[in-house]
């Protein structure tokens, strides 16, 4: 009867020991993967510009804002911001872009238009609206477009 050495034996001695999780370190294992937070994602990028829509705006500032799990971002005031789109579930399109009542604006039309990009709450979202001039958009009662 003959013993089973050399490439052989290291051969078995090396998949019991893989299929037992024992042997070298430099093997890798499978994670499963592992969320960074309990919140879902929310990262935003807002732009506001001359012009009378997105594709054709020239954008004159930009900001980020992150409502999960705390307000930050460049946003000059991000809490105010988070707490308004929250009120609306993130729903860009029920923010007031109306002149708040008693305030008077020229009709002069020099398009500004502001833009949101990003995830809100896990979902992906596009916005854009385009007020008259300055002055609607200075006159809607929104935090989120304030910068």
């Amino acid at each position: 009867m003959r013993k089973t050495t050399g490439a052989i034996g290291l051969g078995a001695a090396l998949a019991v020991s893989a299929v037992l999780g024992i042997g070298t370190s430099g093997t890798a294992s499978a994670q499963p993967a592992k969320p960074q937070s309990l919140y879902p994602p929310s990262a935003l990028v807002l732009t506001v510009g001359w012009g009378a829509d997105g594709a054709t705006t020239e954008v004159q500032r930009a900001v980020t804002l992150s409502c999960r799990p705390t307000a930050t971002g460049t946003h000059p005031a991000p809490a105010k911001a988070c707490a308004e789109l929250r009120s609306v579930g993130g729903t860009f399109g029920q923010l007031r872009t109306g002149a708040e009542p008693g305030r008077v604006c020229t009709k002069e039309w020099h398009p500004i238009t502001v833009t949101a990009e990003g995830i809100w709450d896990g979902r992906r979202v596009s916005y854009e609206h385009t007020f008259a001039n300055n002055c609607f958009k200075s006159a809607a009662p929104t935090m989120v477009f304030e910068f």
